[in-house]
């Protein structure tokens, strides 16, 4: 598992490094005359990149921010708060999913692209897809450990 969370850490370390690089330039450009154009589509992209694969790697470490104050009070009754939390969890990446594979599908033949740097958005959608998909089957592995003794 730690491969895969240093290629984790790796990639959306560069998404950020890659928007760092991007607005600086286009700042610099600005200041000396010549506009970057496309540069907050380029930093977008990169965002969603690096936003998808924190995700994913919160979701793989179980450390998504939580109401602690509550749960942590609960004694008896803490394993099945944090059950039904993951429940709800998986609920909710479940439904983020369906309705952002439901959008994917719907304009993946549009060849939808951004206005002025040309970015495919059906690419970054699937990234979106991927990211959750992949947060859903973490968080029902979580659940399946779970409930073995």
């Amino acid at each position: 598992m730690s491969a895969l969370r240093n290629l984790l850490i790796w990639t959306g370390g560069a998404a950020l490094l890659a928007a760092t690089a991007i607005d600086t330039i286009a700042v610099i450009g600005r200041q000396v005359g010549y506009s970057v154009h496309g540069a907050i589509e380029l930093i977008q992209a990169a965002v969603l990149v690096a936003g998808a694969v924190a995700l994913v790697a919160a979701t793989a470490a179980r450390t998504h921010a939580r109401v602690r104050i509550l749960v942590e009070r609960l004694g008896k009754a803490r394993p099945a708060a944090e059950r039904i939390s993951e429940v709800l969890a998986a609920v909710f990446f479940g439904a983020l999913l369906t309705g952002s594979a439901w959008l994917s599908a719907d304009l993946w033949a549009s060849h939808e692209v951004s206005e002025v740097a040309g970015v495919p958005w059906r690419w970054m959608r699937l990234a979106a897809n991927l990211a959750l998909a992949a947060m859903l089957v973490l968080t029902l592995r979580e659940l399946v450990r779970r409930r073995e003794p």
